[in-house]
Formats: structure tokens, sequence, C-alpha cells
């Protein structure tokens, strides 16, 4: 915003004096044309909705906004949509052998083995091809040249596995589990018993006491990431927009004209709550998305969860990100040029980082400390309701505690704004700001 008729507030009383002078300059109430109360003059009461609806305006025309929106979105797409393409794939694996005992191994492999993986970034089945030749040279060479993935050699008692500088995962262990089948019942054979009385009592049971309950640590992780991502990114977007914004208008004096229109206070609320309805909307947008991705995975049941951790996500989202929308209007009036913008945001910057990216790694006890601590909780609460390991009332409690420390926030924050604004000779710290006499 550079010029002054980006904010259509009327200036002029019916006497011509200026509406909103005085008091109302530096943040307090001014009094009414006439009616000698302390009541804001009613065409600055609604000063606020009017810098909300221009900012979001701005936004929404800015080509940068629209890219970076569509940007996030096509990647979203597109992750979700390889995802469900390549579950429904099946993945063809070669496998040379030398000999019939070979092809033997190789046949009750893929018969008895069940070659499948499964997952929403896994491929489906997987499907092997046995390929025999002469000899162990022919099958050897034709890994070399890339037309067999892998080559079993040798024989019972010493069969090996040839590889290029690898050897697949998934033939390994199909060829593994098929040879220590096959010596076990060789040897029970040999020694007069059976694999049954050989294998009596070796085994171990599983029970769950919450199968339904269960998560996938990946997906668990990948939700994490994704919630911490997504913070990050509207927190830096929206966050150096307001910033930027303040520092612009400080720099060409336009501030001083708002001042003479309406209380700094009305301005500051302004630019904060047109952020946070765009950073809302794009949230709301972004996780819809997400949501509806998921649905087209092999983690459908986890959709219930993810849907009531992604709602208490957007619930702690907006409460933190008005705080931190303040701080970055701080950071904008602290500084005197754009280029000083970079230096009073950092410890904002700071702040994100360590509460996102702390959020997502703690776990156990520290976890469960962080889903409560504000701006942490919004990342890591959600996370908790995932895994299952958070209690109906906890969320509620975050959601309080974050209520109390963002009211503390808005309130220092709102005194440094209104005392820095209108200092152009330096830039400031926040310690100068808060001794500045209003």
């Amino acid at each position: 915003m550079s010029t002054t008729d980006q904010f259509p507030f009327p200036t002029a009383t019916a006497n011509g004096s200026v509406a909103g002078s005085g008091p109302a300059a530096n943040g307090d109430a001014g009094s009414g044309p006439g009616t000698g109360t302390d009541a804001p003059a009613p065409e600055t009461q609604a000063a606020w909705r009017i810098v909300a609806g221009r900012e979001i305006m701005v936004k929404l025309r800015d080509r940068n906004f629209i890219i970076s929106t569509l940007t996030t979105l096509g990647i979203m797409v597109i992750a979700f949509a390889v995802s469900f393409v390549m579950s429904g794939q099946t993945e063809s694996k070669t496998l040379a052998v030398a000999s019939a005992d070979g092809a033997a191994i190789a046949q009750q492999a893929t018969s008895e083995g069940g070659a499948a993986m499964s997952g929403p970034f896994a491929p489906g089945d997987v499907e092997v091809t046995i390929s025999e030749f002469p000899d162990e040279a022919a099958a050897e060479q034709a890994v070399s040249d890339g037309d067999a993935d892998a080559a079993l050699v040798g024989g019972p008692g010493e069969w090996t596995l040839v590889g290029t500088d690898s050897i697949d995962n998934t033939l390994a262990g199909l060829i593994g589990t098929t040879v220590s089948a096959d010596a076990l019942a060789t040897n029970a054979a040999a020694a007069g018993t059976t694999v049954g009385d050989l294998t009596a009592g070796s085994e171990v049971g599983e029970r769950l006491l919450d199968p339904d309950g269960a998560a996938d640590e990946g997906v668990q992780f990948i939700a994490g990431f994704v919630f911490v991502f997504l913070f990050y990114l509207a927190a830096i977007l929206f966050g150096y927009a307001i910033a930027n914004s303040v520092v612009e208008e400080k720099q060409s004096r336009i501030v001083e004209i708002l001042a003479a229109a309406i209380p700094l206070r009305q301005l500051l609320v302004g630019k904060v709550v047109g952020a946070t309805v765009l950073a809302m909307g794009q949230m709301v947008l972004f996780v819809g998305i997400g949501l509806i991705g998921l649905s087209f995975t092999a983690y459908t049941a986890l959709l219930p969860a993810m849907a009531g951790a992604a709602a208490w996500y957007l619930a702690l989202f907006v409460i933190g990100f008005v705080a931190l929308a303040c701080l970055f209007a701080v950071a904008g009036a602290l500084a005197t040029r754009a280029e000083d913008v970079q230096s009073t945001s950092s410890p904002v910057l700071t702040l994100i980082m360590i509460a996102t990216f702390g959020g997502l790694f703690v776990s156990g006890t520290w976890q469960v400390v962080a889903s409560y601590i504000p701006i942490m909780s919004t990342v890591t609460m959600p996370i908790r309701l995932v895994e299952g390991t958070a209690a109906w009332w906890e969320p509620l409690v975050a959601m309080i505690l974050s209520l109390v420390a963002a009211a503390v926030v808005i309130g220092v924050a709102e005194r440094i704004y209104r005392r820095s604004i209108m200092q152009t000779g330096r830039k400031l710290t926040y310690r100068e700001a808060l001794k500045l006499a209003e």
C-alpha cells in the first residue's frame, strides 16, 4: 500500500475537522464531534473492517500469493495421485536361476511367499518372473546386463543370491524364507522328526489391546510433518507480508495520514484480521485436500482420527497465528526501512522454528508437555490425537492456555506497535519501544 487512496477512510467531519485526530492518533478512543464523550467517532468504529477488507483484496490480487497457493495445491494433488496410481500397480522382478533345484526354490518362493507390498506410498503386488539359464556364468551375466534383478546360484545348503551393487530386498526376503523352511524340513526328516516338533513352542503370539486405534508410525510422522510445514508456511508467508506492509507505510509516511484518520489500534487489528482470514482460508483448503486425498489411500481407516486432529489443528492454528501476526506487525513497526525487517523479525522467526520443528520431534513425556505449550501445541497436540495418546479434554486445555498466552502477547504487541510506529529516526529494539511514552 503506497498511496492514501487505498484507504477510503472519511477524514473530515461536518465542521471540517479531522476525524480521529487527537487521542485517536496514538491508539486511544477519540471523541465524536460534538458529543463530549469518550466514545470513538462513528466513522472510526468500523475502520478495522475497511483495513482488513483492503488487506484481503490486495493479497487476493497478488500474483505471488496466487502462484504459491496453486503450487502447493498442485504438489498435494500430484503426491496423492502418484500414491493412488502406485498402490494399484504390480511391480515386476526377474530372478535368474542356473539349475533345476534353483528353479524349484524360486517357484516355491513365488507361489508361497505372497510377494505383496502394501501402503499408500508402496507399489502393490510384486510379480516375480523366473528365467532359467544353462549355467551360473550365464545367470550372472544376465544380472550384469540388467536382464535380471538377481541370480540364484549354488545348490542345497549353499544357495547364493547374486546382484550388481545390491540385492533386491523383495527377492532376498522371499528366497531367504523359502530356503530356511526347505533346509529345516530336510534336517527334520534326516533326524527322524517333523518340522512341527522342531519348532514347537518357538512362536511368539501377538495381541493388541486397541487394534482399532493402532496407526502406522510412518503415517503419523507424515501427518505431523504436514502440520508443521503448513503452519510454518502460513506464518512466514503472511507474517512477512504484514511486516513489510507496516514498514512500507512507515517509510513512505502514509501511516501519519492514517493515524490522523483512525486509531492506530484499529489499523493493527485490521491488518491482523485480514491476514488471519486469508491464512485460515488457505489452511482450510490445504487440510481439506489432504483429507480427501487420504480417502484414496490404503489408510482410509485413519480418516476419522485425522479429521479430528485436523479440526483441532485449525482451531489452535488460528489462535497462534493471531499472536504471531501481531508480533510480525511489531517487527515492521520497529524497522525504519524494508531492509530492517529481517533483523527485527528474527526473534519471531526463531520462535516459530523452535515451536514447530521442536514439536514434531519430541516424544514421550516431553511430547505431552509440548502439547500444552502455546504455538508448539498447534502441531504437537494434533500429532498426539493421530497417535491416540491424548484424552478428549487435553485439546481443550491446550486451547485455553493458547488463548491466555495469545491475549498477553497481543496486549504487549499492541503497546509496542503504537509506541514505535510513529518513530522514524532509526530502527528500535523491543526494549526501547516499551520504554517510549505513548
